[in-house]
């Protein structure tokens, strides 16, 4: 093989190598503004109202592509103890090792696997939820609005998980299995 060949075979490798390193960069990240984010839920309880709370504290690291949206990346820590339900009775409750056990398992997580586009406004996100050191696909769908502003992105994941499925089965049946997730965020280019 001449000197010539080789050192094309080289550059065409190398510029193969360089533009998947591209691809894989050109996910823009985003950084969640705290303010104006929230992770929420909702469980029911027979003869009870809808349970509503939040998480306070939680990080996240966002790239989003929308020219190639499977090269997304989500994903989430949330500081289990950050509970928030507006009842401080309760939160100790939920707190406790009867369902978060936040003293042996302090965070909640989320990595996401794929990002499928469903439509021009919506993406069906899978990943891992970690939940009382038990790992399991989830899945969920999230509205993308892009008109909140200059380099803003508002965002609205809806989900379901059983919480059986991570070991919490602390008032079943009565409690509901059914937990309903919704994270509403709002997101500013870095």
């Amino acid at each position: 093989m001449s000197m010539f060949r080789r050192t094309a075979g080289r550059a065409a490798i190398a510029a193969a190598v360089l533009a998947l390193a591209a691809g894989a960069v050109r996910a823009a990240p985003y950084v969640l503004d705290p303010a104006r984010s929230a992770i929420r839920f909702e469980i029911g309880a027979e003869g009870y109202p809808l349970t509503r709370g939040q998480f306070r504290r939680f990080t996240s690291n966002l790239a989003v592509d929308f020219d190639h949206p499977a090269r997304s990346k989500v994903s989430f820590k949330v500081e289990a103890a950050s509970l928030d339900t507006g009842l401080p009775m309760l939160d100790s409750y939920v707190r406790s090792d009867a369902f978060l056990n936040t003293e042996r398992f302090p965070a909640v997580s989320f990595e996401s696997t794929s990002v499928e586009k469903l439509d021009d406004h919506r993406v069906q996100v899978t990943g891992t939820l970690t939940l009382l050191g038990v790992s399991r696909p989830e899945v969920f769908v999230v509205d993308v609005d892009q008109s909140t502003g200059k380099g803003a992105l508002g965002l609205t994941a809806r989900g379901h998980i059983h919480r059986s499925d991570f070991g919490m089965t602390a008032g079943l049946p009565l409690i509901s299995d059914d937990v309903a997730i919704t994270v509403a965020a709002l997101a500013d280019t870095q």
